[in-house]
């Protein structure tokens, strides 16, 4: 089984390297790079369409009739001329002057950079949607360089995992090079995971989905898998519009919904400046709005926006010069205009929003009493690449049920997250179900609710399943036979014998309805990866004296995944070879502990709060169902801290009176050693003469 994570990430390597060694910039690498795998990616679908198409092709004298361009565009697909196939560029001669080759046009091509923009115009020339799009500059790169990112994306297991695996990779390598393009030149891409959790709140069904400052297309994309996940056709169900002021960013869109299968009509340019334009003329007519705009914009010209529309609750605040210094509520104001009577919106929004005073203030009230607030949630620093800033999810829902229509759910965030690195967090999987669920139980979809708690002990059981079956206890029966580590130290043999016997016995012993009734289980869990982790390296070395039958016999078992080593491989080599056997069954069992453990921790963190059965309620620190009147004794405040409060400080049972003490005189008695090591040192300079 591929492991999806480690080919991402040895993709990026690979092609990151060459970029170092090439000395161009991100910007400069990052459209032809994404052009090869979007190129990889097409190939793979056209020869899995193609052999669906070939099962029933019709045979004249002898032979298949051949495939043509309107069998694929039957099935949604993309036809790609045999000079437009990835097995076809991987496979040229390196002299390419001297194979003959020519374009298109007639004309000769003298490199492979020219060959590989032959094929992009042969793609563009099969879909209107792409023409113009596809990257065209490959001769910037060396025939070398370029080869070698041919043969990169041309890893067997990417035919192995399929097409919606290859449209992941895309999307990786979409987000690792917003990383390094943000740094370049300020440029930056909404997170996958702030995108996820719009989506999931708004819960498209079908109808005009319009992202007014689009970007690279992460809102479409997470629709496109969102509506396909529920048994729909997201390109039937959905009609995509996108607009987007930076052209550059508006070719990564159509690149990544033609990657995932998507179709839409996204303008650019000028034209598509939201602050003066409706390019689709949507007012009054999407079903959902989704959008990342850009925060803080400042010099809009007042009086073309207000000639533009889509602004019911007015301008927000002009300076003296005629243009909107903030502008933030243009954006909230457009994102509600757009939408029809039954509309929903999802947006990223600066916090400073949520209370800015002003006209900001008498925008934001209108809002609040129309009663198509829906919910506001607050998001944490570090969600974005290269900005620290906190954030602010808005929704709207013009289709609000009267039973909520005086109510506005509030969920405070910031302290809710997974951490990435030391700059860098998000929502894990299972925290964006969680927040999800407080909008379900809010909303009085309990049934979801319920789905949810399956949802956990379903996964926590075939976890633990894997566990009670992990091929780690074969090797431990194995290592608890004595005549087996026999030569291994006394000291060593005692501590391997009671680790191997522990491990035994409590891996069997791992049940999800055990785990789910105390939070001691947790405790117990990484106890047990503890164990496994002090038994790795005793394993390893007690091997060093059985090497030669433990081999021979796990050789014969696909599931070690030892190295295939030559018969007269010598000792080093089998050693090593059982090293990683070792380290393979240790890291496969404590990745599944792991994996438990995050799904326990989530599960608990949800059902202390809501229970199993799932009942709303406010939630101190965290949720809040406020009314409108509790909004107007706010000030129209729209911040979810100025309603949740803090949570209670949890009783850690430690006096603090008795602590401070400990405390006082533990600097105390550092302060006396440390005034004595100073008499000392001062005395050692003495005798020095210094």
């Amino acid at each position: 089984m591929v492991n999806i994570k480690k080919l991402e990430s040895d993709l990026w390597e690979s092609a990151d390297l060459l970029r170092a060694g090439s000395k161009l910039t991100s910007n400069q690498y990052c459209m032809p790079v994404l052009g090869l795998i979007f190129l990889r990616y097409a190939y793979s679908r056209f020869k899995l369409v193609e052999k669906e198409i070939l099962k029933n092709r019709p045979v004249r004298g002898g032979r298949v009739m051949p495939v043509e361009a309107s069998d694929f565009l039957s099935k949604s697909a993309l036809y790609l001329p045999r000079e437009a196939q990835y097995e076809y560029l991987v496979n040229l001669p390196a002299d390419i002057a001297s194979a003959g080759l020519a374009n298109q046009s007639g004309h000769t091509m003298n490199s492979l950079g020219e060959v590989v923009n032959n094929a992009m115009e042969l793609v563009e020339a099969q879909s209107e949607q792409l023409v113009g799009i596809l990257p065209k500059d490959y001769t910037i790169f060396s025939d070398e360089l370029l080869a070698e990112l041919l043969r990169i994306f041309n890893n067997n297991a990417l035919d192995e995992v399929g097409g919606d695996v290859i449209g992941r990779i895309y999307e990786y390598f979409l987000n690792k090079f917003a990383k390094n393009i943000a740094q370049d030149d300020g440029v930056f891409f909404t997170p996958k995971s702030l995108v996820k959790m719009i989506v999931n709140v708004l819960e498209p069904r079908g109808g005009v989905l319009l992202d007014p400052a689009c970007g690279s297309g992460g809102m479409f994309v997470q629709t496109g898998d969102f509506v396909n996940a529920v048994g729909m056709e997201a390109n039937s169900a959905m009609t995509f519009y996108g607009q987007e002021k930076v052209e550059y960013n508006a070719q990564l869109c159509l690149m990544n919904m033609a990657v995932h299968g998507l179709n839409g009509l996204i303008k650019s340019g000028d034209e598509a400046n939201t602050f003066y334009h409706d390019a689709h003329n949507l007012d009054g007519c999407c079903d959902y709005v989704m959008a990342n705009p850009p925060f803080n914009v400042d010099k809009v010209n007042s009086e073309s926006a207000q000639s533009a529309g889509r602004l019911p609750f007015g301008l927000p605040s002009v300076n003296k010069d005629k243009e909107v210094g903030n502008a933030n509520y243009l954006w909230i104001s457009y994102f509600y205009s757009y939408l029809n009577e039954q509309g929903r919106a999802g947006f990223v929004m600066a916090s400073s929003a949520t209370d800015s005073s002003g006209k900001d203030k008498d925008i934001r009230q209108r809002l609040v009493e129309s009663g198509h607030v829906d919910v506001m949630v607050s998001v944490g620093n570090n969600f974005f690449y290269t900005k620290s800033l906190p954030c602010s999810l808005w929704f709207f829902d013009k289709g609000k049920p009267e039973t909520l229509r005086d109510k506005v759910l509030f969920i405070d965030a910031r302290n809710y997250y997974t951490v990435v690195d030391r700059t860098l967090n998000e929502w894990s999987e299972w925290q964006l179900k969680n927040l999800n669920a407080i909008v379900w139980l809010y909303r009085n979809q309990t049934a979801k609710y319920a789905m949810l708690i399956d949802h956990y002990e379903h996964s926590l059981n075939s976890c633990t399943l894997t566990l009670q079956k992990s091929e780690l206890l074969f090797v431990i029966r194995f290592f608890l036979d004595e005549t087996c580590w026999s030569e291994v130290s006394i000291e060593n043999r005692s501590t391997l014998i009671s680790l191997c016997g522990s491990i035994e016995k409590e891996l069997p012993q791992i049940h999800w309805y055990n785990l789910v009734e105390s939070q001691e289980q947790v405790k117990y869990l990484e106890q047990l990866k503890q164990t496994i982790e002090k038994f790795k390296p005793l394993a390893i070395e007690a091997l060093k004296s059985v090497y030669d039958d433990f081999f021979l016999f796990s050789s014969s078992n696909d599931a070690y995944e030892v190295p295939k080593l030559k018969k007269n491989a010598s000792a080093s080599s089998k050693k090593k070879a059982m090293s990683i056997v070792i380290e393979n069954l240790c890291q496969k069992t404590t990745g599944v502990i792991d994996a438990v453990l995050e799904i326990l921790r989530e599960y608990f963190w949800l059902t202390e709060k809501f229970g199993v059965d799932g009942t709303y309620q406010d939630i101190p620190g965290l949720c809040k169902s406020a009314s409108l009147a509790d909004i107007e004794e706010k000030g129209w405040s729209l911040t979810p801290g100025a309603y949740v409060g803090v949570a209670p400080a949890e009783d850690d049972g430690v006096d603090f009176a008795q602590r401070m003490g400990e405390i006082h005189r533990e600097l105390l008695e550092l302060q006396k050693e440390s005034n004595e090591l100073m008499e000392t040192i001062s005395r050692n300079w003495g005798e020095m003469g210094l």
